[in-house]
């Protein structure tokens, strides 16, 4: 992947709606990532030495994502529109704060939340019918990006959510998407599943109100080695957002 001079990806807080196994209600989790926020001290990887010891090594530095620049012609730009506004709704039922021009109280957004989850998953599912995944190319980095977390958030979908998890790796493969999207989506269907995680981006509270992974993270030892192949910070540095999104010190 190439790298891009100084650029630093920037994720921002996303809240989502899972159905709760247990009690029959909703659990609300959160992820956050921010690559340009460095980690406190040295992070370190775990790796077998000669001996079959365990040896520390330093967690490799997470590759530039070569997005297409701001502005740049997309081929569907009326797409792109509605993609944006879509993730205007999304993001308004989630954080309950109504966007100009919309009237609606905290109360009304939150529960019209599940109507505008099913709604976004009808059209994601249309429009991946007609474009296939829709890439930086067709909708620019911004576009792509909703779209990204539109079918990040299709959880009561799973179905479109798998699909369009094999059309991002697609792109991603030609260059047309981002792979640190792509990760925190292989998370959410691996979690949807109950199988473990890749990238540990998919956390949410214990009854204890500690942070802990959704489900464990497969060979958690080389997490970082993982996640800085795709452009994401180390986990240490992950879980302190985290902990400042959940509200924690």
């Amino acid at each position: 992947m190439a790298a891009a001079g100084g650029t630093f990806l920037v994720r921002i807080v996303l809240c989502w709606m899972v159905p709760a196994l247990a009690a029959g209600g909703l659990i609300t989790s959160c992820s956050a990532e921010n690559g340009a926020k460095p980690s406190a001290g040295t992070p370190s990887v775990v790796s077998p030495g000669a001996t079959g010891s365990p040896t520390c090594s330093p967690a490799p530095a997470p590759v530039k994502i070569d997005k297409p620049p701001k502005g740049a012609p997309v081929g569907k730009p009326a797409l792109r529109k509605e993609l944006l506004a879509m993730l205007v709704q999304d993001q308004a039922v989630r954080t309950g704060k109504a966007p100009p021009g919309d009237k609606r109280t905290p109360e009304e957004l939150a529960a019209a939340w599940p109507s505008t989850d099913l709604a976004h998953a009808q059209r994601m599912t249309k429009i991946l019918d007609e474009h296939g995944w829709p890439g930086w190319d067709l909708v620019g980095s911004d576009g792509a990006h909703a779209a990204w977390v539109l079918i990040q958030h299709a959880d009561l979908d799973l179905p479109l959510q798998e699909r369009g998890l094999a059309l991002m790796k697609d792109a991603v493969s030609a260059d047309d998407a981002d792979p640190s999207d792509l990760a925190y989506l292989v998370d959410r269907v691996r979690v949807a599943k109950n199988e473990p995680q890749v990238y540990g981006t998919q956390w949410g509270k214990n009854e204890a109100g500690k942070l802990t992974p959704r489900t464990p993270i497969e060979d958690e030892a080389m997490v970082d080695v993982r996640r800085a192949e795709v452009g994401l910070g180390t986990l240490d540095t992950y879980l302190e957002e985290l902990a400042k999104a959940f509200g924690e010190r």
